[in-house]
């Protein structure tokens, strides 16, 4: 009997120190807001294979409804998104960080980040576009025969 009474208190204890995380989603919007980003694409320039380019998108809730993004995902895995987790306000800011790893790039590049958001449309797209140099391979010396 005590092994019993021992293990609900215990139980109740633990159940009442869990805080169930709350999951934020957009699956079903009521009541959608809407964001307006300072720029929708940067232009980073040129820059040499390999380096890092970061920028951050500035954006706005212009809506009359706490703005909610659930979701950034660049169009590649060298174009890496961190956005806000907490509900922005209206009329309040926040920021999404981009980072884009030229590691095994060349030419033009022009990447994408899709947000997805209680907003309507419910995606957002925002872009970081520019040139990366590859290095110059080195030319192989031709080879000689000789003549007798």
């Amino acid at each position: 009997m005590r092994k019993i009474l021992f293990a609900s208190v215990l139980a109740l204890v633990l159940m009442s120190c869990n805080e169930e995380e709350k999951k934020i989603t957009t699956d079903i919007v009521t009541e959608p807001t809407s964001m307006k980003f300072d720029e929708e694409a940067y232009e980073f320039g040129t820059i040499s294979q390999g380096e890092k380019v970061y920028h951050s998108f500035k954006f706005t809730n212009t809506g009359e409804n706490d703005l909610v993004i659930s979701a950034a995902k660049g169009s590649c895995g060298c174009t890496v998104p961190t956005y806000p987790k907490e509900p922005i306000a209206p009329g309040e800011t926040g920021v999404i960080e981009v980072v884009f790893d030229s590691n095994g790039k060349k030419g033009s590049q022009h990447k994408k980040v899709f947000i997805t958001a209680n907003t309507d449309p419910s995606s957002n797209v925002i872009a970081i576009k520019g040139e990366v140099l590859a290095p110059e391979t080195e030319a192989q010396p031709a080879t000689e025969t000789e003549s007798h």
